[in-house]
């Protein structure tokens, strides 16, 4: 039964709070972003993500978040409906800068709006990160047009990139809104597609 515990977290991969142990959700209803999908998302960005906000739409554990954020993220949105998960969320963030860091509870489909709002105060732009939950799990049918028209609401002028982590079988239109994909990197059954305006 020893391996069990540590199933149920992750490590802050690399930057300022690398090793860090992250508390993973232990329930089925966040799943972790598998580490090789996170490190060619961080290497993608690599230092353009220094000084930048980004935002974690369906966080979870705020594990992608927490690791931009090592990487040298100015602020992190992070949104999570679940209550389990949004205790862990807020246990993970307070090993790290919670000054930085803001949580949104509830649901991420009118959270946004609130989030959106911000960067606009702010005059900034963000990096969106969104990981919905798979459409396979029960309830969760619609999930997928309703991210698709979560990010065709979001205005240009907020969005640097916008980075779905989804089923791999998933067809995502070319446009969405304002925003076009210019690339996806498939991981097994998982893929990351990347928009821009």
């Amino acid at each position: 039964m020893k391996n069990n515990s540590k199933k149920f977290t992750k490590k802050i991969i690399s930057g300022k709070f690398k090793g860090k142990v992250l508390k993973l959700p232990s329930k089925t209803t966040t799943r972790s972003s598998k580490t090789i999908v996170l490190e060619s998302f961080f290497n993608t960005l690599q230092f353009d993500i220094i000084g930048a906000n980004f935002v974690e739409v369906f966080s979870g554990s705020g594990s992608i978040g927490l690791e931009a954020l090592s990487r040298g993220a100015k602020s992190v949105q992070f949104m999570e409906k679940d209550r389990d998960a949004l205790k862990t969320l807020k246990e993970n963030i307070s090993q790290t800068d919670p000054s930085s860091c803001n949580v949104y509870g509830g649901d991420s489909f009118t959270n946004i709006n609130a989030v959106v709002a911000k960067l606009k105060k702010m005059g900034e732009d963000a990096y969106f990160y969104v990981d919905p939950p798979f459409s396979i799990r029960e309830g969760m049918e619609e999930i997928y047009d309703k991210t698709m028209n979560l990010i065709k609401s979001l205005p240009e002028e907020s969005v640097k990139i916008i980075i779905i982590e989804h089923m791999t079988g998933l067809e995502i239109d070319e446009t969405l809104g304002a925003f076009h994909i210019i690339k996806t990197k498939k991981f097994g059954n998982t893929s990351l597609t990347y928009l821009t305006s």
